[in-house]
């Protein structure tokens, strides 16, 4: 009887050790983009997004969506199709950085877990889906990686609080470089030091 019993104990183990996501929830990607601006609000898939910025063609909805933001469909696309070659050493360093810190700090109020109750909450759930869409697009990192690599169901974008910070930027191409390439190229010239 003891026999069977350590045979089974050891045929458990094994198994385990063999799926260790046995026992333990797997973090999805998100799946939903909720769009808030003030009270108002519009969900649109990651996919319905992923597609049209393959195919260059929106669906109805996010034809809607995008009918208010008063941008062409060459622009959008731009937008989300544009690659930031950001190697995994590198995002790393920027992330646990006092310029990456601040960073965080200033994104997690534009994108942020829907139940998100503070700040800390935000600035982890960016900090992982940078590192894992920088894992997702082989050293390089979009936008559609980036919400692909989001370790919740549903990603929030407050718009308002988009806005705000748009209107002391000149242009979303600014704000993207702004956000990647000014600390991206200290930490790169402090890398090469090394």
């Amino acid at each position: 009887m003891n026999k069977q019993i350590n045979k089974f104990f050891k045929l458990v183990i094994f198994f385990i050790l063999i799926n260790p996501t046995i026992g333990t929830k797997m973090v999805k990607s998100a799946e939903q983009i909720k769009i808030t601006y003030s009270i108002f609000s519009r969900t649109i898939d990651v996919n319905t997004l992923k597609n049209y910025s393959k195919k260059g063609k929106p669906s109805k909805k996010l034809k809607k969506l995008l009918n208010n933001v008063n941008s062409s469909d060459k622009k959008n696309l731009e937008i989300l199709n544009k690659n930031f070659d950001l190697p995994l050493p590198i995002a790393s360093k920027l992330i646990y950085s006092e310029v990456g810190n601040v960073v965080l700090t200033r994104l997690s109020k534009i994108i942020h877990p829907p139940n998100a109750r503070d700040e800390l909450t935000g600035k982890l759930a960016l900090s992982s889906a940078i590192i894992k869409g920088i894992d997702l697009g082989e050293g390089k990192i979009n936008l559609i990686n980036f919400f692909e690599g989001y370790p919740t169901k549903t990603v929030v974008l407050n718009i308002s609080a988009l806005s705000r910070i748009l209107n002391k930027v000149e242009s979303i191409s600014e704000l993207l470089n702004f956000f990647t390439n000014s600390p991206l190229n200290k930490i790169r010239t402090n890398q090469k030091l090394l």
